[in-house]
């Protein structure tokens, strides 16, 4: 029962209160402009979000609550409208060119999407859609407007917040524009209910944006678990990304971009085989994605990094994998290393853990909810590298800290069920649409 949260991770009274369960929605429109849940995650601007919206969509279906998706058309090859699953129907909107458009360019095109999101309900008898629930900034104007249109509650989830984000940036990235800011804080303003990842995001929602308290509600994101499960182990794993048996491998898998900051790994690496030569032979540092956001600007950026430090032996750079390659990945790897500026959550340490993974990650954001320090992972407080080397250390000298850590992550990861976050998400909608309703009748009244 993850119900309203408040900032001190208890239930506000309203949800405290409540006698009965409130009737859910039946048919929810969920917007998603700049990325497709279609798109592999770790390409372009996909990635968590991504895996975030496809799973609530199926597991919101598999409880009788229909999900449409919005997204804008970024090839002619895919029709109108896709069935992603039973109950959840991917819809296609032409705003802009299909190739070449950043996510920066986008705000200039959400007037036309919101007009094909509105084509396609003027399709519809009144009342079709019970709820609008938007995912980022971009999705939460086209939400705003289309809630107000349709006479339903607009849930919002921020996913990542601006004012978060240029509070924590890299050396080399770009800080978010002030229009986004803007955005942000109207669309907060005039959200029915606001979804954050955990406590923390509850309260920047508050403190930087001045949400309402009553209006957030906090629900952790899940793992497919049937997907990121330890399967049959590391050994197996290794033979079949080819990777030695006995090596330490500490995996980066992500976007490559300032605010992931696979650099710091790499410095880390550096700096431990410095300090160790003797582990050159039997070391291997994949960096599984592709680049994305300001790591555009230097798409070899890292490649010359490794170079530089003389680490380019043993750095093997992979492009974006599906989930279930992803997930092999996972097995394969020593530890997951996420040194990140920023993360609303961090889905991708808890797929490392439920592989059976540990985590070496930076203690911001949703990552202290994510890995339990020196129980599944580590948690590393800055950018150091020379902090990261020495947890690696320990990795190299320990060969059975992988297996002692990735059996507690395992279990650990087993409360991040997608089924969890969804119920969860059904109930926010269910208390949405109750309020919005009682608020029509009290000024039709």
């Amino acid at each position: 029962m993850s119900q309203y949260v408040s900032r001190l991770g208890r239930r506000s009274p309203a949800a405290s209160a409540r006698l009965r369960p409130y009737r859910r929605p039946r048919r929810v429109a969920m917007l998603s402009v700049h990325t497709s849940p279609l798109h592999q995650p770790g390409t372009g601007d996909a990635g968590g979000m991504n895996v975030y919206i496809v799973e609530l969509a199926q597991r919101l279906a598999a409880i009788d609550i229909e999900v449409e998706i919005f997204t804008r058309a970024t090839t002619g090859a895919l029709p109108p409208e896709v069935e992603l699953a039973p109950g959840v129907l991917v819809r296609h909107v032409d705003a802009g060119p299909y190739e070449g458009l950043a996510k920066e360019d986008l705000p200039a095109q959400l007037c036309a999407f919101t007009h094909g999101v509105m084509q396609a309900w003027a399709g519809h008898r009144p009342g079709y859609y019970d709820l609008v629930h938007s995912h980022y900034w971009l999705s939460g104007h086209v939400g705003w407007l289309a809630a107000e249109r349709w006479g339903t509650p607009l849930v919002h989830a921020m996913h990542t917040m601006a004012k978060v984000k240029n509070a924590a940036l890299a050396a080399d990235d770009t800080p978010e524009p002030t229009a986004r800011v803007i955005g942000e804080t109207q669309i907060v303003r005039a959200a029915d209910r606001l979804i954050a990842n955990t406590s923390e995001e509850a309260d920047e929602l508050v403190r930087h944006y001045e949400a309402e308290q009553r209006k957030v509600a906090v629900v952790h994101p899940g793992v497919n678990l049937d997907r990121f499960r330890p399967a049959d182990g590391r050994a197996a794993a290794r033979a079949r990304l080819g990777l030695p048996q006995d090596a330490l491998v500490p995996l980066f898998a992500g976007r490559i971009q300032p605010l992931k900051a696979p650099d710091v790994l790499l410095r880390a690496v550096a700096v431990l085989l410095e300090e160790r030569p003797e582990l050159r032979s039997n070391i291997v540092v994949p960096v599984v994605g592709g680049p994305s956001g300001s790591g555009l600007a230097k798409p070899e950026g890292l490649q010359k990094l490794a170079a530089r430090l003389g680490i380019a032996d043993v750095v093997c750079f992979r492009p974006p994998v599906g989930q279930e390659q992803l997930a092999d990945w996972f097995r394969a790897a020593s530890v997951l290393v996420m040194p990140s500026y920023s993360e609303s959550f961090g889905l991708v340490a808890i797929e490392a853990q439920a592989a059976g993974t540990p985590v070496l990650a930076a203690a911001v954001g949703g990552l202290p909810v994510a890995v339990r320090h020196k129980e599944t992972g580590f948690l590393v407080s800055g950018h150091n590298p020379v902090d990261y080397a020495r947890v690696l250390r320990d990795f190299a000298d320990n060969r059975a800290l992988p297996e002692r850590m990735g059996a507690a992550a395992a279990r650990h990861a087993q409360s991040f069920g997608w089924d969890t976050a969804a119920a969860a998400t059904a109930d926010v909608y269910a208390e949405a649409v109750h309020e919005h309703r009682r608020h029509v009748r009290s000024h039709h009244g």
